[in-house]
């Protein structure tokens, strides 16, 4: 009789088990379109927050971030009660700590959101790299890097911020407005030493001059250079606020340097430059 009843229990537990994994199968079939529009939308942060951040150091410290978040949720389906603990406190008090460490990233990112320009021609969805294709940018990067080699060899300084996402009205207002198709003569002749708008920055939209003779917020950082003038500094100063590219023109040694995200970029050849300024710009 005990066999019996021991058999009828364990037929019993055996279908229970049966249709309890059954019925969790079901469910994942049977996914709500809104959960997958959830997953969808965590992904799609989570990408744009890496873009955000990518090409600088932040970068290190958003992948060790999600890396020990994904150890945390593994210790909780673990149920390893003291590391998930552990990792759960430090979770907690970090998030503190990540205001201040990605406080330029976050002014970025809240800027964009703000931005006039964040939704206009569908401008966000064109940051993501999987839904462009082989979309390409429309502003002429070829034009103003053979104006920027052109001003170095006869040592003219230029200045020149190309914007992406953020608007840059705030420092437009300072200059004059243009609305000029953009191409290597007009880049040469605004910059020409005695021309009346050569003196401060001009400001490129898409293909187009938008702005000259603007004046832009100098970085205060101690790292840069003392060789960097103040051309430079107003580089680094406009870029680690807003998310824009800036090409800078020296007058004393006629070189060109990138800077983007209050960074100087590296690179080996003019041809290489315009590749990455063709990249950043997507």
């Amino acid at each position: 009789m005990n066999a019996l009843n021991y058999t009828q229990n364990l037929i019993s537990s055996r279908i229970f088990s049966i249709f309890t994994q059954n019925h969790a199968n079901l469910d994942i079939i049977n996914l709500r379109f809104l959960d997958v529009l959830d997953i969808v939308f965590v992904a799609l942060l989570l990408y744009y927050l890496y873009k955000l951040v990518k090409g600088t150091v932040a970068v290190n410290i958003f992948i060790g971030i999600v890396i020990i978040y994904l150890m945390g949720s593994l210790t909780q389906l673990l149920q390893m009660e003291l590391l998930s603990s552990v990792l759960g406190e430090f979770i907690g008090v970090g998030m503190f700590a990540l205001i201040v460490v990605f406080q330029q990233e976050i002014r970025k990112f809240l800027l964009m959101i703000g931005s006039t320009n964040f939704t206009q021609k569908g401008k966000f969805f064109t940051q993501l790299r999987f839904l462009k294709g082989d979309l390409e940018t429309s502003t002429n990067v070829d034009d103003i890097i053979s104006a920027c080699e052109t001003m170095g060899q006869s040592y003219t300084g230029a200045l020149i911020i190309i914007q992406k996402n953020t608007n840059l009205d705030f420092v437009k207002n300072s200059g004059d407005d243009m609305n000029i198709e953009l191409n290597q003569p007009i880049i040469e002749s605004i910059f020409y030493k005695n021309s009346p708008l050569h003196d401060g920055a001009m400001i490129i939209e898409d293909n187009k001059i938008t702005a000259t003779r603007v004046i832009l917020p100098v970085s205060n950082d101690r790292s840069i250079p003392l060789r960097f003038g103040l051309r430079h500094r107003a580089a680094v100063g406009i870029t680690e606020k807003t998310d824009a590219l800036a090409l800078v023109v020296s007058e004393e040694t006629g070189q060109i340097s990138y800077i983007r995200d209050g960074e100087f970029v590296m690179f080996e050849s003019n041809e290489e430059l315009i590749e990455r300024i063709k990249e950043d710009l997507l």
